[in-house]
Protein backbone atom coordinates (compact mmCIF):
# COMPACT_ATOMS: atom_id res chain seq x y z
CA UNK A 1 0.00 0.00 0.00
CA UNK A 2 2.94 2.20 0.90
CA UNK A 3 4.79 1.48 -2.11
CA UNK A 4 2.02 2.18 -4.41
CA UNK A 5 1.21 5.70 -2.80
CA UNK A 6 4.70 6.15 -3.60
CA UNK A 7 4.97 4.88 -6.91
CA UNK A 8 1.61 7.43 -7.89
CA UNK A 9 3.42 10.53 -5.70
CA UNK A 10 5.59 10.29 -8.17
CA UNK A 11 5.51 12.55 -11.70
CA UNK A 12 7.23 10.84 -14.47
CA UNK A 13 6.08 13.52 -16.69
CA UNK A 14 8.59 15.66 -15.10
CA UNK A 15 12.12 16.77 -14.86
CA UNK A 16 13.65 17.08 -11.54
CA UNK A 17 12.12 15.91 -8.48
CA UNK A 18 12.48 19.39 -6.70
CA UNK A 19 10.33 22.23 -7.95
CA UNK A 20 9.23 25.62 -6.95
CA UNK A 21 5.85 25.46 -5.79
CA UNK A 22 4.19 29.09 -6.39
CA UNK A 23 0.50 28.86 -5.70
CA UNK A 24 -2.30 29.82 -8.12
CA UNK A 25 -3.78 32.91 -5.86
CA UNK A 26 0.11 34.38 -5.69
CA UNK A 27 0.00 34.61 -9.14
CA UNK A 28 -3.25 36.26 -9.76
CA UNK A 29 -3.16 38.95 -6.83
CA UNK A 30 -2.92 42.25 -7.55
CA UNK A 31 0.68 42.80 -5.35
CA UNK A 32 2.31 40.54 -8.03
CA UNK A 33 0.70 41.73 -11.18
CA UNK A 34 1.77 45.02 -10.49
CA UNK A 35 5.34 44.20 -9.97
CA UNK A 36 8.09 44.97 -12.52
CA UNK A 37 9.73 42.14 -14.57
CA UNK A 38 12.80 42.71 -12.05
CA UNK A 39 11.07 42.10 -9.16
CA UNK A 40 8.65 39.45 -10.28
CA UNK A 41 12.04 37.38 -11.48
CA UNK A 42 14.20 37.91 -8.35
CA UNK A 43 10.59 36.66 -6.03
CA UNK A 44 11.16 33.60 -8.38
CA UNK A 45 14.64 33.68 -7.45
CA UNK A 46 13.84 33.73 -3.85
CA UNK A 47 11.28 30.99 -3.65
CA UNK A 48 13.70 28.60 -5.36
CA UNK A 49 15.53 28.56 -2.23
CA UNK A 50 12.76 27.04 -0.35
CA UNK A 51 13.26 23.80 1.28
CA UNK A 52 10.79 22.68 3.23
CA UNK A 53 11.55 24.23 6.87
CA UNK A 54 13.63 27.22 6.14
CA UNK A 55 11.02 29.99 5.15
CA UNK A 56 12.68 32.86 6.58
CA UNK A 57 16.04 32.25 5.95
CA UNK A 58 16.33 33.00 2.15
CA UNK A 59 18.75 35.61 0.47
CA UNK A 60 18.76 38.31 -1.84
CA UNK A 61 21.98 39.41 -1.55
CA UNK A 62 24.13 40.52 -4.40
CA UNK A 63 26.78 38.04 -3.77
CA UNK A 64 24.65 34.63 -3.96
CA UNK A 65 22.63 36.54 -7.12
CA UNK A 66 25.62 37.37 -8.97
CA UNK A 67 26.05 33.09 -9.14
CA UNK A 68 22.60 33.18 -10.86
CA UNK A 69 23.77 36.31 -13.37
CA UNK A 70 22.38 38.80 -11.76
CA UNK A 71 25.05 41.96 -12.59
CA UNK A 72 23.63 44.77 -11.17
CA UNK A 73 23.51 45.92 -7.06
CA UNK A 74 20.63 48.36 -7.99
CA UNK A 75 18.62 46.87 -9.78
CA UNK A 76 18.69 44.09 -6.84
CA UNK A 77 18.13 46.71 -4.40
CA UNK A 78 15.03 48.73 -6.69
CA UNK A 79 13.51 44.71 -7.18
CA UNK A 80 13.82 43.62 -3.07
CA UNK A 81 11.97 47.24 -2.32
CA UNK A 82 8.91 46.32 -4.48
CA UNK A 83 8.73 42.97 -3.14
CA UNK A 84 8.68 44.16 0.25
CA UNK A 85 6.28 46.86 -0.38
CA UNK A 86 3.86 44.42 -1.83
CA UNK A 87 4.21 42.27 1.60
CA UNK A 88 5.21 38.97 -1.06
CA UNK A 89 8.35 38.71 1.27
CA UNK A 90 8.95 39.71 4.88
CA UNK A 91 12.85 40.73 6.05
CA UNK A 92 13.62 38.80 9.15
CA UNK A 93 17.64 39.45 9.89
CA UNK A 94 18.17 43.01 8.94
CA UNK A 95 21.42 42.91 6.47
CA UNK A 96 24.31 45.07 7.30
CA UNK A 97 27.91 45.99 5.60
CA UNK A 98 30.07 44.75 5.62
CA UNK A 99 29.45 40.81 5.09
CA UNK A 100 25.92 40.47 6.90
CA UNK A 101 23.33 39.14 4.22
CA UNK A 102 19.91 40.16 4.95
CA UNK A 103 17.30 36.65 5.54
CA UNK A 104 14.21 37.13 4.03
CA UNK A 105 10.67 34.69 4.46
CA UNK A 106 8.14 34.61 1.55
CA UNK A 107 4.25 35.66 2.74
CA UNK A 108 2.19 32.43 1.15
CA UNK A 109 4.19 29.83 3.62
CA UNK A 110 3.76 29.85 7.60
CA UNK A 111 7.22 30.88 9.07
CA UNK A 112 9.83 28.60 10.33
CA UNK A 113 11.06 30.15 13.48
CA UNK A 114 14.61 29.95 13.67
CA UNK A 115 16.99 31.56 17.11
CA UNK A 116 18.93 34.48 14.77
CA UNK A 117 15.76 36.36 13.87
CA UNK A 118 15.69 39.86 14.48
CA UNK A 119 13.61 40.64 17.98
CA UNK A 120 9.78 40.74 17.25
CA UNK A 121 9.90 39.08 13.73
CA UNK A 122 7.56 36.32 14.55
CA UNK A 123 4.70 38.55 16.19
CA UNK A 124 4.90 40.92 13.14
CA UNK A 125 5.40 38.17 10.53
CA UNK A 126 1.59 37.86 8.87
CA UNK A 127 1.41 34.59 6.15
CA UNK A 128 -0.76 35.95 3.11
CA UNK A 129 -0.35 39.37 3.79
CA UNK A 130 -0.05 40.39 0.40
CA UNK A 131 -3.77 39.49 -0.21
CA UNK A 132 -4.12 42.54 1.95
CA UNK A 133 -2.96 44.41 -1.98
CA UNK A 134 -6.40 44.39 -3.32
CA UNK A 135 -5.94 47.84 -4.25
CA UNK A 136 -2.68 47.84 -5.68
CA UNK A 137 -2.44 49.27 -9.22
CA UNK A 138 -1.40 46.98 -12.39
CA UNK A 139 0.72 49.81 -13.52
CA UNK A 140 4.41 49.57 -13.45
CA UNK A 141 6.19 51.30 -10.48
CA UNK A 142 7.18 53.92 -12.96
CA UNK A 143 3.67 55.07 -14.13
CA UNK A 144 1.90 54.59 -17.67
CA UNK A 145 2.74 57.90 -18.81
CA UNK A 146 3.73 58.02 -22.26
CA UNK A 147 6.52 59.76 -23.78
CA UNK A 148 5.89 62.75 -25.98
CA UNK A 149 5.82 61.71 -29.82
CA UNK A 150 7.28 65.35 -30.71
CA UNK A 151 10.56 67.11 -30.45
CA UNK A 152 12.10 67.83 -27.66
CA UNK A 153 11.94 71.86 -27.44
CA UNK A 154 7.69 71.28 -28.57
CA UNK A 155 5.96 71.25 -31.70
CA UNK A 156 5.75 74.62 -33.07
CA UNK A 157 3.19 76.45 -35.51
CA UNK A 158 4.83 76.23 -39.04
CA UNK A 159 4.86 80.45 -40.54
CA UNK A 160 3.15 80.02 -44.19
CA UNK A 161 6.04 82.00 -46.09
CA UNK A 162 9.95 81.54 -45.48
CA UNK A 163 11.65 83.91 -42.71
CA UNK A 164 13.13 85.90 -46.16
CA UNK A 165 9.91 86.43 -47.53
CA UNK A 166 7.86 84.53 -50.41
CA UNK A 167 10.77 82.76 -53.14
CA UNK A 168 11.41 84.45 -56.46
CA UNK A 169 11.75 82.43 -59.84
CA UNK A 170 14.69 82.99 -61.98
CA UNK A 171 13.01 84.61 -64.74
CA UNK A 172 9.98 86.44 -63.09
CA UNK A 173 10.16 90.09 -65.01
CA UNK A 174 10.73 92.87 -62.19
CA UNK A 175 7.60 95.54 -62.52
CA UNK A 176 10.62 98.47 -63.39
CA UNK A 177 13.41 98.08 -64.89
CA UNK A 178 17.18 98.48 -62.73
CA UNK A 179 17.63 101.83 -64.54
CA UNK A 180 13.98 102.85 -64.76
CA UNK A 181 11.19 102.75 -67.43
CA UNK A 182 12.47 104.00 -70.55
CA UNK A 183 9.71 105.85 -71.40
CA UNK A 184 10.56 108.21 -68.24
CA UNK A 185 13.96 108.41 -69.10
CA UNK A 186 15.47 111.33 -71.14
CA UNK A 187 16.93 111.39 -74.60
CA UNK A 188 20.25 109.50 -74.71
CA UNK A 189 21.74 112.09 -77.46
CA UNK A 190 23.96 115.23 -76.43
CA UNK A 191 22.41 118.43 -76.57
CA UNK A 192 24.79 119.37 -79.51
CA UNK A 193 24.23 116.27 -82.20
CA UNK A 194 20.81 117.01 -81.43
CA UNK A 195 21.20 120.59 -82.85
CA UNK A 196 23.40 119.40 -85.27
CA UNK A 197 20.65 116.88 -86.81
CA UNK A 198 18.18 119.84 -86.73
CA UNK A 199 20.32 122.20 -88.89
CA UNK A 200 21.00 119.72 -91.06
CA UNK A 201 17.81 118.89 -91.60
CA UNK A 202 16.82 123.03 -91.93
CA UNK A 203 20.00 122.97 -94.78
CA UNK A 204 18.50 119.96 -96.97
CA UNK A 205 14.80 121.58 -96.98
CA UNK A 206 16.38 124.71 -97.99
CA UNK A 207 18.30 123.66 -100.18
CA UNK A 208 15.60 121.73 -101.94
CA UNK A 209 13.48 124.80 -101.89
CA UNK A 210 15.90 126.46 -103.99
CA UNK A 211 16.71 123.52 -106.43
CA UNK A 212 12.84 123.83 -107.05
CA UNK A 213 13.13 127.73 -107.48
CA UNK A 214 15.90 127.46 -109.58
CA UNK A 215 14.21 124.99 -111.98
CA UNK A 216 10.86 126.92 -111.84
CA UNK A 217 13.14 130.08 -113.04
CA UNK A 218 14.76 127.69 -115.68
CA UNK A 219 11.53 126.72 -116.88
CA UNK A 220 9.91 130.54 -117.27
CA UNK A 221 12.98 131.51 -119.14
CA UNK A 222 13.19 129.06 -121.68
CA UNK A 223 9.39 129.54 -122.28
CA UNK A 224 9.95 133.32 -122.87
CA UNK A 225 12.57 132.41 -124.95
CA UNK A 226 10.45 129.76 -127.30
CA UNK A 227 7.44 132.90 -127.31
CA UNK A 228 9.66 136.07 -127.72
CA UNK A 229 13.22 135.03 -129.04
CA UNK A 230 16.31 135.34 -127.54
CA UNK A 231 17.40 139.13 -125.96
Amino acid sequence: MGRERARRGKDEGRDGESFVAMPWPVLDCAAYQSLSHPARSLLWEIARQFVRDNNGQLLASRAYLAKRGWKSADVINRAKHELLEAELIFETVKGHRPNKAGWYAVTWRRLDPHPRFDPGVSEAFVRGAYRLKKNASLNPPGGTEGKPIGPCGGTRTVRPVPSGGPIRTAFDPLPVPPGGHHLEKPSAVPVSVATAVEVAQFTDAQLAWRNRNEKREERRRIASEVRHGPH
